[in-house]
């Protein structure tokens, strides 16, 4: 769970320094989007492993990076 806590709160600030610089696109904000819900969803099935977290958020950038590209 400190894992999870730890990745989560990296990725929060990663995005709050990130949105300083410009406006993100929609698929920027589709990818990190779905990496912090695929690292939780990847977190979970796997009971805590760093690799299903890190698969699980690698799965959701790109699922979401995807979607994000056809919002207009």
């Amino acid at each position: 769970m400190k894992k999870l806590t730890a990745a989560s709160l990296l990725v929060a600030m990663t995005l709050a320094l990130g949105a300083c610089a410009s406006n993100p696109s929609n698929a920027q904000l589709g990818a990190a989007t779905g990496a912090v819900v695929g690292g939780l969803v990847g977190s979970s099935v796997t009971g805590g492993s760093t690799a299903g977290t890190v698969i699980g958020a690698g799965a959701g950038a790109a699922a979401g990076y995807e979607i994000g590209k056809r919002i207009k």
